[in-house]
């Protein structure tokens, strides 16, 4: 029984089940089996650059938590394979600390997003000479727009579902066609609190 079970309160608002998230190992880990599906602690550490003991640690505390579970065992390999991708979190004002809990949670996540593309772009401009004529997809995008919340959720839910015919190659390696990369993807939406709604067409 994972602990949001035992405290009755929801997955997406429990703040111990998020603060457990809140680390920046636990999070590379599970981004790690997100993209590739399954991996054994000894494939998370060779990923990671950490010992495997260290590997093996954090991954049963994300066990334990309820993020991924054992997979198929593979001889004497035990995988690891996440239980849902793309869990959302959500704060739940009737739940004390769950705020606190989901700002936490975003800041670890967008400072690893964040200093991971930074270093894909060092990495890329250091080898240059050994990465030339290789096709390398690399964009990001920065803008602005009006939308009512309505819109916005209509909007992030038709991205995502252009999505979903790739993200289903996560699971199914046999769809990913020759030469496919194990993309990553962050994006953010959010309104600008210093400036006032529009008042509408009628003002």
């Amino acid at each position: 029984m994972s602990p949001h079970e035992q405290t009755g309160r929801p997955a997406q608002s429990d703040p111990e089940r998020m603060r457990a998230l809140a680390h920046p190992l636990r999070l590379a880990l599970l981004d790690y089996l997100d993209g590739v599906g399954e991996a054994t602690a000894t494939q998370c550490a060779r990923h990671t650059g950490e010992t495997v003991a260290n590997c093996s640690f954090h991954l049963r505390l994300l066990a334990r938590y309820g993020f991924i579970e054992p997979a198929e065992p593979r001889g004497r390999e035990r995988p690891w394979r996440p239980t849902v991708r793309g869990e959302p979190f959500a704060p739940d004002e009737s739940v004390p600390g769950s705020l606190v809990a989901v700002v936490e949670l975003a800041e670890v996540a967008v400072r690893q997003e964040a200093e991971a593309f930074i270093s894909f772009l060092h990495e890329r401009a250091g080898a240059g000479a050994d990465l030339a004529g290789r096709p390398l997809p690399t964009a990001m995008t920065k803008d602005a727009f009006w939308a009512t919340p309505d819109e916005t959720e209509a909007l992030m839910k038709d991205i995502g579902a252009l999505f979903e015919p790739y993200i289903a190659r996560v699971t199914d390696a046999a769809a990913r066609p020759a030469g496919a990369l194990l993309m990553r993807w962050f994006a953010t939406s959010r309104p600008d609190l210093h400036t006032d709604p529009a008042p509408g067409p009628e003002a």
